[in-house]
């Protein structure tokens, strides 16, 4: 087999692009290496350096700060709850309406695309969605957490058309075997949809874990409120004072207001961080697998 030779205008364009990629990716690690260099300094080290990787007094007081009371073990679950739970309630409602939509014949088929297009442009707002959320008495309850954005419109077009994009061979063979549609379904479309059910899931879990607005207007009771909801307390707490927690050592010396919002970005992004990999190599297969074709 003859060696390939490479022009220097191609090998100039590989270091440049090699270049221009590595700032990209260190511009995107190096604020995130410095929050956590800083969760770990000291109040001295974060008023004299402005910029630093590896912190030279390494101290743990803005994590013991925040661990100091049982309310922020309780709202990791509660979050843990929520993600888990939204998950699977958004992934059960997107998959079935997305495949019952995919089906062309379905009497009143583009009346529901058309209402679910119009969600996409259109919407109730923040107090009507208060007041139906209201009604239905899930003011308190984790529910209202999950319920209210069961579906993305977004999400459901994007499934609907990888489902459409399945042989029709496939379901008519499984037909055959005496499968029903549920059959159909769960045996059949379900596995072939992994990268794109995979993408999706994690758009879910990452909208469900970040999420504090809406229990800031749902959720009243603090033993219910999820780790986000907890984070900004303390950081509001760790400015005003640390003997406003009351469940905390009033001996303790409260670490720099700094140092613990570094900390509690490491608090909240490190949980999520840990599953992102594991479903991170099905974005670009699973979107653009449903996005070719309507």
């Amino acid at each position: 087999m003859a060696k390939q030779y490479r022009t220097a205008a191609g090998v100039t364009f590989d270091v440049a692009n090699y270049i221009v990629l590595t700032l990209f990716g260190l511009a995107a690690v190096l604020p995130f290496v410095y929050v956590i260099a800083g969760s770990f300094a000291s109040d001295a080290e974060l008023t004299q350096r402005a910029v630093f990787f590896i912190p030279k007094t390494f101290t743990l007081a803005a994590y013991e700060f925040i661990f100091s009371t049982g309310t922020i073990v309780k709202s990791i679950g509660v979050s843990i709850y929520v993600t888990v739970i939204g998950t699977l309630v958004n992934l059960f409602f997107t998959v079935t309406m997305a495949y019952s939509l995919a089906k062309r014949g379905l009497y009143g088929r583009n009346l529901v695309l058309n209402l679910v297009i119009f969600s996409m442009l259109f919407g109730g707002g923040m107090i009507p969605t208060y007041l139906v959320v209201k009604e239905l008495h899930l003011l308190d309850s984790l529910w209202a957490l999950m319920l209210p954005g069961a579906i993305s419109a977004f999400n459901l077009i994007i499934v609907k058309n990888f489902f459409q994009e399945i042989p029709k061979e496939i379901e008519e063979a499984g037909r055959i075997d005496g499968c029903s549609e549920l059959g159909l379904l769960w045996r059949i479309v379900l596995p072939l949809s992994m990268p794109v059910l995979a993408t999706f899931t994690l758009f879910y879990a990452v909208g469900h874990w970040n999420d504090f607005f809406a229990a800031l207007l749902y959720i009243n009771d603090p033993e219910k409120w999820p780790l986000q909801v907890m984070l900004r307390q303390i950081v509001l707490l760790s400015q005003a004072a640390a003997g406003d927690l009351n469940s905390m050592d009033p001996n303790f010396v409260k670490p720099p207001d700094q140092s613990i919002k570094m900390a509690v970005i490491v608090v909240g992004t490190i949980p999520i961080l840990c599953v992102y990999p594991f479903l991170q190599k099905h974005f670009a297969k699973g979107v653009l697998l449903g996005s070719v074709k309507g």
